[in-house]
């Protein structure tokens, strides 16, 4: 599959997902996506600039913007659109994902490798970024072969290899591999066909050894009676199913409301001591740039409805849900999943992913 498209593929699933937002705007937006299928797209341009001239900082006709651009060939006007767009709303991964195809088209492989890794960290769960990722390695893997060959053109292997890329690639050409392609700015996209599946090698069967026979411990000699102080007995724990449930649901609300309410401390209160923070970084610089999310002005309003609580134990459960997420600027909603953990008493987010 190549490049051009899987990001048809994104920019159409973005593209709705925007225009559904509802009211005018969404009128004055699918007006401007029709001029630019229609191909007159300086109408759209000032189209699409009057619109921003008013909402400067809505991130869909920003969006559109940057895909009339890429569509009159202007490369590196819509690198800056995607670009800023990463900026003031580095939680979405679609303009890091355009920023990068522009970037692939200009064999600049490194910054679309490095885009694409910002899509994921956003968007962990971003199928389209991962398989995007696999591609700008395999033509990175053709240049590095086609060096190789420049220096020993004798090397059989490096031949093979990049001979086994091409193929993979569907380029025959010597620079093949490594040719660009056209950034989608298109909301209807053929489907790839599916590649014939390849019927799987039968599994070699493993012998069960038997297991050593356990000795039986030997029963423990009965201590001494002492007599002891009578004292009250404390009323036990609830552990079952239905109160954690309760105690991880009430959880899940509290964090949503801190959220809503850009309660910063007590949003960052919600997640553990050893809480595995997206990409691995550093928890001081994840906590940093929550905190700059979620102090960005305006208001937010953040929702979760379908909750499903699987208890593991007293002490761990996940949870599945949908996040709805609003402010002035963006309207998203998407499948959540969140680990809590038991901490000091208190039910805490040991991870959070989105999708299912």
């Amino acid at each position: 599959m190549t490049l051009s498209r899987i990001f048809s593929a994104c920019t159409l699933a973005l593209m709705l997902s925007f225009l559904l937002a509802g009211g005018a705007r969404a009128d004055a937006l699918q007006d401007i996506n029709k001029l630019m299928k229609q191909g007159q797209l300086a109408q759209a341009l000032d189209q699409v600039d009057k619109h921003l001239a008013g909402k400067p900082k809505d991130a869909q006709g920003r969006f559109l913007k940057g895909l009339i651009l890429t569509e009159m060939n202007k490369p590196n006007e819509a690198a800056a659109v995607f670009q800023k767009l990463t900026e003031d709303y580095p939680e979405l991964p679609e303009p890091y994902n355009n920023l990068a195809v522009i970037y692939a088209q200009q064999k600049q492989f490194e910054k679309a490798k490095q885009s694409l890794e910002m899509a994921i960290r956003t968007h962990p769960s971003y199928a389209t970024a991962h398989e995007n990722l696999g591609d700008i390695y395999t033509r990175m893997a053709s240049q590095a072969y086609d060096k190789a060959l420049q220096i020993d053109s004798s090397n059989t292997s490096a031949q093979t290899k990049l001979s086994m890329i091409r193929d993979l690639m569907g380029g025959n050409a010597r620079q093949g591999a490594a040719a660009t392609t056209k950034p989608a700015i298109v909301v209807a996209a053929a489907e790839p066909k599916a590649a014939e599946p390849k019927p799987a090698e039968p599994v070699k069967p493993v012998e069960a050894k038997p297991a050593e026979p356990v000795k039986p411990a030997e029963p423990a000699k009965p201590a001494a009676a002492k007599p002891v102080e009578a004292k009250p007995v404390a009323a036990p724990a609830k552990t079952g199913n239905g109160d954690v449930t309760a105690d991880v649901t009430k959880a899940v609300e509290g964090w949503a409301a801190a959220w809503s309410k850009k309660d910063v401390k007590g949003y960052l209160a919600h997640y553990a001591r050893d809480f595995k923070t997206p990409g691995g970084e550093a928890r001081a610089k994840w906590e940093t740039e929550r905190s700059q999310r979620v102090n960005k002005p305006g208001s937010i309003n953040v929702g979760v409805d379908g909750l499903r609580v699987t208890a593991e134990g007293n002490d761990k459960a996940t949870v599945h849900f949908r996040q709805h997420y609003k402010s002035a600027s963006l309207k998203t909603s998407s499948n959540k999943v969140l680990v809590f953990v038991r901490q000091d008493g208190k039910w805490l987010i040991q991870q959070e992913r989105v999708g299912n």
